[in-house]
């Protein structure tokens, strides 16, 4: 059955001397992800907010192989944000900003830039969030794109995901009833419900890239065209 973490240093090893935390999963895939993201973001410029950054493990990666854009961390759990400052003095990618607290939880939420409000995005990411929280972080995640990307711009989504209301490996669906026994309000999502609220947005499916592990980046673009 899938691992899955709610609350890094509680769920895995603890943190180092300087708070810095190690996910498990990072090693694994942060790869396949970044193979995903950089044929879309490696011509792009611009800022890239991350929403539920976790350990700061990806985008402190992240942020050193794209020097043209500035990447923004965030997250809700304090130990967290934490450990994504740690990694960003750690690591030391200049174009890595200090992590900011977003609760998705808020329908309104927002990012703030170098200057005070943030700007419009040139792409958000977000990943393995959705199947641990309820389903208004979902909605309210593509809503924010919505809001927040500029004409062009990308949302990129990892994790395990349904399709067409069917698990993708046995797996999944396993790892889907573990999630649910835990909190009735978890569970994997179904690409089709998160298209649904993406058209609501203004946003399309653009993309659905298989990865390890029976997983998916889904790539939303704001004014793209389905594939």
């Amino acid at each position: 059955m899938s691992k899955f973490v709610v609350e890094f240093g509680k769920d895995t090893a603890p943190p180092a001397e300087d708070g810095r935390l190690e996910s498990p999963a990072f090693a694994r895939n942060h790869d396949a992800i970044w193979s995903a993201l950089s044929r879309m973001l490696d011509k792009e410029s611009g800022d890239v907010l991350e929403l539920g950054s976790g350990t700061g493990q990806h985008a402190a990666e992240f942020a050193s192989r794209s020097p043209h854009l500035t990447w923004w961390p965030s997250d809700i759990v304090d130990a967290h944000l934490v450990s994504i400052s740690a990694w960003r003095k750690f690591a030391g990618p200049a174009n890595l900003r200090e992590p900011q607290r977003i609760d998705l939880a808020n329908p309104d939420w927002t990012w703030r830039g170098d200057s005070g409000s943030g700007g419009p995005l040139a792409a958000m990411m977000c990943n393995n969030v959705l199947h641990i929280s309820p389903w208004e972080v979902s909605r309210n995640l593509i809503a924010g794109a919505g809001r927040l990307l500029r004409a062009g711009g990308h949302l990129f989504i990892y994790g395990p995901f349904k399709r067409g209301g069917r698990h993708t490996a046995p797996s999944n669906a396993d790892f889907d009833t573990s999630l649910r026994g835990r909190n009735p309000a978890w569970g994997v999502r179904d690409i089709d419900d998160l298209a649904t609220l993406a058209k609501d947005a203004e946003l399309t499916l653009t993309d659905a890239v298989a990865m390890p592990a029976n997983n998916f980046v889904l790539v939303f673009t704001r004014g793209g065209e389905q594939t």
